[in-house]
């Protein structure tokens, strides 16, 4: 246990010392309305933590630089340093003029490029002025300048004196991040790359830098580390002109740049975060607790009345749900019964066919035994035909045989000889009658004859 007591204390004390060594002599100075003079960076208040960790979770890649106390929207407006509390509206948008005004005025006398961004840019083209609601106030610098910062201007203290009756006498910190060499957005833990600080309260400027990251695939392209990108053509060259008082850069294209970034209702907009734009003062006026609780009451009334809308318009849905469901099933009813109508007619129809099948059958069968029949009838008939055509002949065999004088007949023997040719004639002419009323059965008869 004591001797990861003793780890901990010497892996803080290095960081001290390595914090300390990193800072060079020439960049702890102030500068003030009266020249230069050197002055230490106070040490920060917050308890520091080993690099690479942070407060209940690992990151990887470089620490987050700029702390922030948190606790609600409002306390992430402020830097962890020099926080003592929020600011009321009155002291918000006094320390906000004042810090704004010191922040242009320390870059246009030391020649650093700077200019307007986001919301800050869009107070500026309403009236020139910040928008009373916005806690954040944004400028963008280029890479270069940001680099030269680094290098000349880091951990300065300026002694800001304003030209009010009596002046306002205010002392600001420059704090650049030492993650400015990292221009992609990495971790995103350090995506703004230097403030400026009141150190009375801690409310700050966020300062980004602009950087061609992709030269060589995307030329003139400038961009930030949280992927706001701009075009060459959009920041160049710079518009000069006045906020708060103050000579102020603003992009060349910054109607388009405000347009992509906010659309097109945040410049037509008249009513916002509750100020109402009034157009003869040419102000953002805040609106008075009356009309603060008629706006809220009006807002819960149309919340009320949306709440309404949706709740009918969903129970017309499944009204209308419930009533395509029914008609679904109605439908698919119709057509199971008419599937079972057809089956059943087609069923009656298969047993119509089979029965007129058997039925053909048995007429085929019928008339096959008849046809037989009249073939044996026939045959039996034949058979008799040829026993009495035999005996006929041997009768007449045996009466040549008998005859006393050669060449006299004998009328009796004759007309005995001639009646079983006339029976045997009829019995012909009586079966070729039977045969030819069936025509299948001539064809049997002439085929069994065959």
């Amino acid at each position: 246990m004591r001797s990861i007591q003793t780890f901990v204390i010497l892996s803080t004390l290095l960081c001290f010392l390595i914090e300390a060594a990193t800072i060079p002599a020439d960049q702890r100075q102030v500068v003030n309305n009266k020249g230069v003079e050197e002055r230490h960076l106070e040490p920060r208040k917050q308890r520091p933590r080993r690099p690479g960790f942070r407060k209940g979770r690992k990151q990887r890649g470089i620490e987050k630089y700029f702390q922030e106390p948190g606790g609600s929207e409002l306390g992430n407006h402020y830097d962890s340093r020099f926080h003592h509390g929020i600011q009321d509206y009155p002291d918000k948008k006094d320390t906000q003029l004042h810090m704004l005004r010191a922040y242009l005025t320390f870059f246009n006398e030391n020649n650093l490029e700077t200019w307007l961004a986001h919301g800050t840019l869009l107070g500026w083209w309403w009236n020139g002025k910040m928008l009373p609601w916005d806690w954040d106030i944004d400028t963008q610098v280029s890479g270069s300048t940001l680099a030269y910062m680094a290098k000349h201007y880091n951990n300065t203290h300026y002694d800001y004196v304003s030209k009010d009756d009596p002046p306002v006498k205010r002392t600001y910190l420059l704090d650049i991040n030492p993650a400015i060499g990292e221009r992609e957005r990495g971790n995103g833990l350090n995506i703004i790359d230097a403030r400026w600080i009141d150190t009375r309260n801690g409310l700050y400027i966020d300062i980004t830098g602009l950087s061609e990251t992709h030269p060589d695939d995307q030329p003139g392209v400038w961009a930030c580390k949280n992927y706001h990108r701009y075009q060459t053509i959009d920041l160049y060259p710079m518009r000069e002109t006045m906020y708060e008082g103050v000579p102020a850069k603003v992009p060349y294209a910054y109607d388009r740049i405000l347009t992509q970034e906010y659309e097109e209702k945040a410049l037509v907009l008249t009513e916002f975060e509750g100020h109402r734009w009034d157009p003869i003062v040419k102000e953002w006026l805040q609106k008075s607790d009356e009309e603060l609780a008629e706006e809220k009451r009006e807002k819960e009334l149309e919340r009320k009345a949306k709440e309404a809308r949706r709740k009918k318009e969903e129970e017309a849905r499944k009204a209308k749900e419930i009533r395509e469901k029914e008609q679904k099933e109605q439908e698919q009813k119709e057509k199971d019964q008419k599937e079972k109508d057809q089956k059943e007619q087609e069923q009656k129809e298969k047993e119509q066919k089979e029965k007129e099948v058997e039925e053909k059958k048995a007429e085929a069968k019928r008339l096959e035994e008849e046809q037989q029949r009249m073939k044996a009838s026939n045959q039996i008939k034949q058979d008799e035909q040829t026993a009495e055509d035999g005996q006929s002949v041997g009768k007449e065999q045996k009466a040549e045989n008998e005859e006393p004088v050669e060449g006299k007949k004998d009328p009796q023997t004759e007309e005995k000889k001639q009646e079983p040719a006339d029976s045997s004639t009829e019995e012909s002419k009586l079966g070729n009658s039977e045969i030819r009323t069936n025509p299948d059965g001539a064809k049997d008869e002439h085929a069994s004859a065959e």
